[in-house]
C-alpha cells in the first residue's frame, strides 16, 4: 500500500514537470526569447526526472527488500506456530493416552480372573495404540517347555485365521531376548531374513510391536500389535506398550497364582482328578442339565481290590504309585468321552459320563476294567497287576435323584466285590 501510494506521488510530479516545458514554450517563442534557453530548461527538467527516478527505484527496492523480511518473519513466525500446534495435538494426545492407563489398572484391580486380565490388556493397547485396526496377540509362556500358547487375538478381519499358535519369528526373537520388539518396515529390518520366511504359512505383516510381561525376573507372556501397512508404530507407542506389560505383568501372575489356588482347590493333589466336593456340585448341575434335555447319565464308582495289601507289602508310597497310576490310566481311557473324573476318597474313584446310557456305560466299564488289569505296574522292582470292582448307575432308568444315582453305583461296586472283584455290576 505504501509503495503505490509513492508511485502515484512520484508520478505526478514527473508528470507535471514533463509538461511545464509544453505548457511555456508558446510563451518563449511568442515573445521570440532565445531557444537556447528553452533547452537549458529542458534540460534540468530532463535531470531531475531521471534524478527522481533513481529516488524512486532506490525507495522500490528498499520497500521490497523490508516486505520480503516481513514476508521472511511471518513464515518463520507461521511455521513455529505449526509446530506448536503439532507439539500441543502430541502432547494433548500422550496425556489422554496415559491418563488412560487409570481406567486399565481399574480395570485390573476388579478381577483376579486370568481370562479377564489377558481381556483387559489385549483390548487395552489395541484401543489406545492401534486404535482398533490390525491385530492385537496375547501370549502366554509354558515355563516347563519354553513355548509360547496363543490365549487371546483381536482381529480387525474376523475372517482371518491365525495359524501360529505358539508364536513366529518375531515372538521367538522377543521370547529369547526378554526385550521388546519394534519393527517400522519389516522389508528394511536385517535383523529377520524374509528369504527363510517366504515358505511359511504367514499372514502379511509390514510393522509391528511386542513387549514381553516379565514379573520377579519371570516371563509370564507376550503382548503384540501387528499392522499390514508400513510405519504404523513408532518408539512411543513401544513404550506405552512396555509400560502396559509391566503393569499387567504383575496382575497377570496374580491371576496366575490366583488359578493355580483354585486348580489346587478342586484337584487332588496325588492323582490330579477333581476333588469330591467340587465332583458333587458338578454332578447336581449336570444331572439337572441332562433332566431338561433327555438325556443319560451314568455313573462309575471304582475300588482297587486289594488295596490294603500293596500299603502293607510295599510301603505307602507304594500305594501312592498305585493311585497315581489308575488315575492316569482314566484319563487315557475315558479321554474321547464326555467325561467327569474324581477321586472319590481313599482308593475310590467316581466317574460321571453325560450323554451315556446304561449299557454303554457297561461296555465302557467292562474296557476299563480290562485295561487296568492288563497294565504292569513296578513296585520296588517288582512287577505286578492290579484290579478293580466298578459298579454302574444310570438316570433315569436307575433313578431320577442325583445322590441316590451315588449310592446305587457305591451298592453296584460292593456287589462286584461279593462276586470276587474284578467284576462290573450294576443295579
Amino acid at each position: 500500500m505504501q509503495q503505490n501510494t509513492l508511485r502515484k506521488n512520484i508520478w505526478s510530479i514527473l508528470l507535471l514537470l514533463s509538461i511545464i516545458p509544453l505548457v511555456i514554450s508558446p510563451v518563449f517563442f511568442h515573445q521570440k526569447l532565445n531557444l537556447t534557453f528553452f533547452s537549458v530548461f529542458l534540460f534540468l527538467d530532463v535531470l531531475i526526472f531521471f534524478y527522481l527516478l533513481k529516488l524512486f527505484n532506490d525507495k522500490a527496492s528498499l520497500i521490497q527488500s523490508q516486505i520480503e523480511r516481513k514476508e521472511e518473519e511471518i513464515n518463520i513466525i507461521n511455521v513455529e506456530g505449526r509446530k506448536s500446534r503439532e507439539y500441543g495435538g502430541a502432547l494433548t494426545f500422550k496425556i489422554t493416552r496415559y491418563n488412560n492407563l487409570k481406567k486399565v489398572i481399574e480395570s485390573l484391580n476388579r478381577s483376579l480372573k486370568l481370562d479377564t486380565v489377558i481381556n483387559v490388556l489385549s483390548r487395552s493397547v489395541y484401543s489406545l495404540i492401534s486404535n482398533s485396526r490390525g491385530i492385537a496377540l496375547f501370549y502366554l509362556v509354558d515355563n516347563q517347555y519354553q513355548k509360547l500358547k496363543l490365549a487371546y487375538s483381536i482381529k480387525g478381519d474376523s475372517d482371518l485365521v491365525i495359524l501360529s499358535k505358539e508364536g513366529d519369528i518375531f515372538d521367538q526373537w522377543v521370547l529369547r531376548h526378554s526385550s521388546p520388539l519394534i519393527i517400522e518396515d519389516l522389508k528394511n529390518d536385517f535383523r529377520f531374513d524374509l528369504d527363510s520366511m517366504r515358505g511359511q504359512a504367514m499372514r502379511l505383516v509390514s510393522s509391528l510391536i511386542s513387549s514381553p510381561l516379565i514379573s520377579n525376573n519371570s516371563l509370564l507372556g507376550l503382548l503384540r500389535l501387528e499392522s499390514e501397512e508400513n510405519g504404523s508404530f513408532n518408539q512411543d507407542d513401544l513404550r506405552f506398550l512396555s509400560l502396559v506389560a509391566d503393569l499387567g505383568a504383575v496382575a497377570l501372575e496374580n491371576s496366575l497364582l490366583f488359578q493355580k489356588t483354585q486348580d489346587l482347590a478342586i484337584h487332588d493333589d496325588l492323582t490330579g482328578l477333581f476333588t469330591r466336593h467340587y465332583f458333587v456340585g458338578r454332578l447336581k448341575d449336570e444331572a439337572r442339565r441332562c433332566a431338561r434335555l433327555n438325556q443319560h447319565l451314568s455313573l462309575l464308582m471304582i475300588d482297587i481290590d486289594f488295596f490294603k495289601q500293596y500299603n502293607d507289602k510295599f510301603g505307602h508310597t507304594a500305594g501312592d504309585i498305585v493311585l497315581k497310576k489308575v488315575g492316569s490310566l482314566l484319563k487315557d481311557a475315558l479321554a474321547d468321552f464326555n467325561s467327569l473324573l474324581c477321586r472319590f476318597g481313599g482308593e475310590e474313584f467316581l466317574v460321571m459320563l453325560s450323554g451315556l446310557n446304561k449299557q454303554e456305560s457297561l461296555e465302557i466299564a467292562q474296557d476299563l476294567r480290562s485295561r487296568i488289569q492288563m497294565e504292569n505296574i513296578t513296585l520296588r522292582r517288582h512287577d505286578t497287576h492290579i484290579t478293580v470292582s466298578i459298579g454302574v448307575a444310570s438316570m433315569p432308568i436307575d433313578t431320577k435323584d442325583e445322590d441316590d444315582l451315588v449310592q446305587k453305583a457305591d451298592k453296584a461296586m460292593y456287589s462286584a466285590k461279593d462276586r470276587g472283584r474284578n467284576k462290573v455290576c450294576s443295579i
